[in-house]
């Protein structure tokens, strides 16, 4: 029941053989209300011509039921009453004033008392009309009217009578079977239907699903396209957005197992070329040797670095990689920051200044947020030029606080801008080397902002300077 094609299938099913009982139900109904209002209202009329014969004989003022002695008239009308009663397969009496039954087409009820409510209600002048149809008959009451010719009229007697709907149930079940035969076709009919209109309505997703199959086994890379429905459309477009994605993931993989194996070989590289070198000159002065070791303790120190690198990236990436919240003074954090990070500039004679357009405290990770600031503000001291400015600016909202390093130095190239993120790359490989780094501080650090559910934007102009701008909540929320 979980497939959409049967789902479909059974709601056509029920679309299509619902309105048809529904139909047959209200038809029936109807049928049945009609049929007994017309019997009714024929049987009311013969009853009032009846009632009138009865007036016009005097039947109720001279009728003597033990009588072996009748009149013409009165025979006649007994004739007119088995005649009807035989007619439509019921009953009828004729009560007197006194509510005594003065005849009784069964012959049964004769002279005994009937006093119900409709016989009651008749004598007040109110025509009752009751269907039974559990016990399959239809009861009705006539009142025998006797007009003046004053104009006033008085009920002197009531005609009971009560008639068979077996014409009506006969009908009514022919219409059934009629009406079981037709729901039976349409409901073959609407299931062959429903299970053809059902298969060619899914056909795409099978489509869609058996393509996801092929690129899954491997056995094609190509995009799919099922235009069929707007829906197959999105999850077409979707799924082609998510293999282009996990294309740019593997490829991006790909050139990290390169770069990373690049970046640790280099030093490895030149390790061996220095040992080589001095395993070549036994007799080589203690002042090269002395000289060399420390080019490779140099190295040493650089395999360490970028090692260490990728272990805190690595951990950062982590998806259960957790942080130890505190309420930090991150105006306090910045002066730590630039207090530790001046002897550095010194060397440059670049000028390191902050400003703090107001006290900020922020719920953030603090060694976290140590890592973003001295990656960024070391970055603008490296590659700032000598004479040269950072300044650190921070200001907040009441959402979020900002973090932003701003530097005269050599600028990033317009087409460099997407990319400064990747993990080893380098805008200018050779000037990088001189002032060393791995080339993973800004991965690290845009790890970190997004742990912390900020952003890091970046604007620069090569040869005038740049602007790192981190934006994080004041409050963190975790996920």
């Amino acid at each position: 029941m979980r497939s959409l094609r049967a789902r479909i299938f059974l709601i056509l099913i029920l679309v299509g053989t619902l309105p048809n009982v529904l139909m047959e139900t209200i038809i029936v109904k109807t049928y049945e209300i009609k049929a007994v209002e017309q019997r009714s209202a024929t049987v009311q009329n013969q009853l009032k011509i009846l009632a009138n014969h009865l007036i016009a004989n005097e039947f109720l003022a001279s009728y003597n039921p033990n009588s072996p002695y009748k009149l013409k008239s009165h025979e006649i009308i007994e004739a007119e009453l088995d005649m009807l009663a035989n007619l439509y397969e019921g009953r009828v009496m004729i009560i007197g004033s006194n509510y005594k039954v003065l005849l009784d087409t069964y012959n049964i009820s004769e002279g005994k008392t009937m006093i119900s409510e409709e016989v009651v209600k008749c004598f007040r002048g109110e025509n009752i009309s009751n269907y039974d149809s559990e016990h399959g008959y239809i009861e009705m009451t006539r009142p025998i009217v006797n007009t003046t010719d004053d104009g006033d009229s008085t009920i002197q007697g009531v005609m009971l009578t009560s008639i068979s709907d077996s014409t009506i149930t006969a009908t009514e079940k022919s219409l059934n079977r009629n009406a079981v035969a037709f729901e039976i076709i349409t409901i073959v009919m609407v299931m062959v239907f429903s299970f053809v209109i059902s298969g060619l309505l899914t056909r795409p997703f099978e489509r869609i699903t058996k393509a996801i199959g092929e690129v899954k086994a491997g056995y094609s890379n190509d995009p799919i396209s099922v235009r069929s429905y707007s829906e197959t459309v999105h999850i077409s477009d979707a799924f082609n957005q998510l293999q282009s994605r996990m294309k740019t993931i593997d490829d991006s993989r790909k050139e990290f197992v390169s770069n990373v194996s690049h970046e640790l070989k280099t030093p490895l590289t030149s390790m061996k070329v220095l040992a080589d070198s001095l395993i070549a000159q036994p007799d080589a002065p203690a002042e090269l040797y002395r000289e060399f070791m420390e080019d490779i303790a140099s190295e040493i120190d650089r395999e360490n670095s970028i090692i260490t690198d990728l272990l805190a990236l690595t951990k950062m990436d982590m998806s259960n990689q957790e942080l130890n919240i505190t309420s930090v003074n991150i105006g306090d954090l910045a002066e730590i920051i630039l207090k530790r990070l001046r002897p550095i500039a010194r060397k440059k004679d670049v000028e390191l200044t902050l400003e703090e357009a107001r006290e900020i405290v922020a719920d953030v990770d603090e060694v976290k947020m140590s890592l973003i600031m001295t990656n960024l503000v070391e970055n603008a001291i490296k590659y700032n030029r000598d004479h040269g400015t950072v300044k650190v600016m921070l200001d907040s909202d009441i959402q979020f606080f900002t973090f932003s390093v701003v530097d005269s130095g050599i600028g990033i190239p317009q087409e460099s801008i997407p990319f400064i993120y990747e993990r080893f790359y380098r805008v200018d490989k050779s000037h990088s080397r001189e002032i060393g780094g791995t080339g993973l501080g800004l991965a690290i650090t845009r790890s970190a902002v997004l742990l912390h559910r900020g952003t890091i934007t970046v604007t620069s102009e090569e040869g005038v300077g740049s602007t790192f701008t981190v934006k994080i909540p004041l409050s963190f929320i975790g996920s």
